[in-house]
């Protein structure tokens, strides 16, 4: 079973929101998607180094 995804609002620098839709795409991801990988690669290597 998928994990359950929950719907929040953010507000980000318009800036950074095009970089990281150039990267989504690059990467051939939603941007949704996008953020949500980068945002668990970055937990992820916070409790590594704890």
């Amino acid at each position: 079973m998928k994990p359950l995804k929950e719907k929040i609002s953010v507000t980000l620098d318009s800036d950074l929101v095009g970089e990281l839709k150039d990267m989504a795409e690059a990467d051939d991801r939603s941007l949704s998607q996008y953020i949500n990988l980068i945002l668990r690669k970055y937990v992820k290597a916070q409790k590594d180094e704890q």
